[in-house]
């Protein structure tokens, strides 16, 4: 395989990159599930705990506060979007004082595999939400989640973001009519609304340090981007630190008090989260994986792949097999 061996020339395009945004793409939504609930005051709604799950919440019609054990709770009103970022339980409430009955208790319509309308309430003023539950399908999505708060609440009030606005205009319309193909466009405007919200939180919360300070730095968050770009590639220390000119050993030692993992380390595991997307998108065979990644055969590869994730190739691909069959 061909080794990164000299510094990209300027105007290279992989050296037009935005690190943090180059992470960002890595949040493929999917397993989505939405529902549109219909409150009247008083009301108040327990959520349980989703494992490896993140929750988001729109406020289309009247006010809701969210609150979430161990965080400050906070009133979301039309132009505000709530992220709670590990899926732990909550309450919406309609007033501070409401007492939530269970999600399961509550009256659910299914009106589709992934879309259920939700009504609740003692019949006064009107709350109207928009709520979505999402799993993401890249393997290292957990590495940017672990530095994101319980729950993040972005109120989108500058006359710059009315594109938001209308987002969250259109998603409430949606949402409201279902009309064919209106699962698809909900998702989608979900998508972009869940990575501005996360995209605002690293603006206002700039870590000089850990795997997000390390995105902002100039040459470690460039030889990262090269690394997730094309993690099929025969990286090697001496590669990397060449195409970010920097020394052999000054980029080993920063890389690592950046990225807390020396970079061999960190190259090897994007390596086999590449891996597991292929086996769970591509359906390639174990033998044609080891070749892209450069192992000298399948059993070396399994055994790299198992020291890193923690389990056996095969048993994804099984997974993935008995889940097709399901559909």
């Amino acid at each position: 395989m061909c080794a990164a061996s000299s510094k990209p020339i300027i105007g290279d395009p992989w050296t037009m990159v935005d690190p943090l945004g180059d992470a960002l793409r890595i949040l493929r939504m999917s397993g989505v599930f939405y529902c549109r609930s219909e409150f009247t005051a008083p009301w108040g709604l327990a959520l349980p705990p989703f494992d490896q799950s993140m929750m988001f919440h729109v406020v289309t019609e009247g006010r809701c506060w969210v609150e979430v054990d161990g965080a400050d709770s906070c009133v979301l009103q039309p132009g505000a979007v709530a992220l709670i970022p590990h899926g732990e339980g909550h309450s919406l409430l309609g007033e501070p004082s409401a007492i939530p009955i269970d999600l399961l208790d509550a009256p659910r319509e299914l009106l589709s595999p992934r879309y259920e309308l939700l009504r609740h309430g003692g019949g006064g003023a009107r709350t109207s939400m928009v709520c979505g539950l999402v799993r993401f399908d890249h393997p290292a999505a957990g590495d940017l989640l672990r530095l994101l708060p319980r729950v993040i609440y972005h109120d989108v009030t500058s006359p710059q973001a009315e594109w938001i606005h209308s987002t969250l205009r259109v998603v409430a319309a949606e949402a409201q009519a279902m009309q064919a193909g209106g699962e698809a466009l909900i998702t989608r405007l979900a998508d972009i609304l869940i990575l501005d919200t996360i995209r605002s939180w690293f603006a206002k919360n700039l870590q000089r340090s850990g795997w997000v300070g390390a995105l902002r730095d100039k040459q470690i968050g460039q030889a990262l981007t090269l690394i997730h770009r094309d993690p099929n590639r025969d990286w090697t220390l001496e590669s990397l630190a060449s195409a970010v000119g920097m020394s052999r050993s000054a980029f080993a030692a920063r890389f690592t008090e950046l990225v807390g993992a020396p970079v061999m380390h960190y190259v090897t595991r994007w390596k086999m989260h590449a891996a597991e997307l292929s086996l769970r998108e591509e359906r390639a065979s174990l033998s044609d994986i080891a070749d892209r990644l450069g192992y000298s055969s399948e059993a070396a590869f399994s055994r790299a792949f198992k020291r890193v994730t923690g389990r056996s190739p095969g048993s994804i691909k099984r997974a993935n097999d008995v889940s097709t069959l399901r559909l």
